[in-house]
């Protein structure tokens, strides 16, 4: 059976595919390398499928149209080491009866743990006494800090960013309130939540942490009469998608101090140098890295290889991501 890694070399690469990661694929498939030193046109990626059952894809491989598909009469698997799909995958692709799997899962509590992280990192006031000790060598007397245990956390949008976020926060004994028009309120009882209102969440929770997708309809779904509603010491977390915030909005009602913020995505990326985000205390910017750390990338394609030969007799497992899955995904 033969792969094609459409990954191009290099140190991204090579991340996901260390020496050991390389070999176990190796052992089990005969495999093609993407030696080009770069991402493959449709046309390219065309030539490079004839007689592949499996293709495993990454960040920046070109979609998977008709005319890339033309000559993939064998293909089987499409196997993303990457989380969403959307950009890579069509109905095309799944009338073709092609599987699709990801590592979007593995990428979810990735960034769940990034996401307590930014939370605990603001509560706790850790950028300004890390500043304090550079500049003071202690803090100052009137210090003040918070913390996680017994706060009342929403989360708006419930995919897997979120549930696994929620199983989290139980760890803090938090009250977690869930916006999410799909999830029932059994669901939301399962992870020791309740459904909640768009307006119950802004007005209500100390900490709002989004985990919408970026389709148009969440476009600025996130504008000023939700922000409005923010009390002064509410914390509000992004982790998903810039574009689903009111970005120039927000950062002028964070410069008039009516809420504190922790971004991680931005509508332009990279920031801009003039942002009006930048150089506000009450915000921390992080340069879009909630997840995946780096250090788990290989173990993400390990476990694409080891899902293969359930994949390929038809089993069904957790990194499948189904036809229906692929369009609530971010483009």
């Amino acid at each position: 059976m033969k792969v094609f890694v459409n990954l191009p070399e290099g140190t991204t690469r090579e991340s996901f595919f260390p020496l050991n990661v390389k070999e176990k694929l190796e052992n089990s498939y005969k495999v093609i390398w993407n030696e080009t030193g770069k991402n493959l046109t449709e046309d390219e990626l065309c030539e490079y499928l004839k007689d592949i059952d499996i293709c495993f894809t990454g960040w920046g491989s070109v979609e998977f149209s008709e005319r890339a598909l033309k000559n993939a009469e064998k293909l089987k698997v499409i196997a993303h080491t990457g989380g969403t799909v959307a950009a890579l995958t069509k109905d095309n692709v799944y009338d073709r009866g092609i599987r699709v799997i990801s590592g979007n899962d593995l990428y979810a509590r990735s960034v769940a743990e990034g996401t307590i992280c930014y939370i605990l990192a603001a509560l706790r006031r850790i950028p300004q006494f890390c500043g304090q000790m550079s500049r003071d060598g202690w803090h100052l007397p009137d210090w003040y800090s918070e913390g996680l245990i017994g706060q009342k956390v929403g989360l708006v949008g419930f995919g897997a960013v979120a549930r696994h976020t929620a199983r989290l926060l139980s760890a803090f004994d938090a009250e977690i309130f869930i916006y999410a028009d799909h999830v029932s309120e059994e669901e939301a009882a399962s992870y020791g939540a309740k459904k909640a209102t768009a307006e119950e969440v802004f007005s209500q929770c100390k900490i709002i942490s989004l985990h919408l997708a970026r389709t148009p309809e969440t476009f600025h779904i996130i504008g000023r009469e939700l922000l409005s509603m923010l009390k002064p010491d509410s914390l509000l977390v992004n982790t998903a998608r810039g574009s689903i915030i009111d970005e120039q909005t927000m950062a002028e009602m964070l410069k008039d101090g009516k809420f504190r913020a922790v971004l991680d995505v931005y509508e332009k990326e990279p920031l801009p140098a003039d942002s009006p985000l930048r150089g506000l205390e009450n915000v921390i910017l992080i340069p879009h890295m909630a997840g995946p750390t780096v250090d788990r990338r290989p173990f993400i394609t390990e476990a694409l290889i080891d899902a293969l030969p359930d994949v390929l007799s038809g089993k069904e497992t957790y990194l499948d991501i189904s036809r229906e899955a692929m369009h609530r995904m971010t483009i």
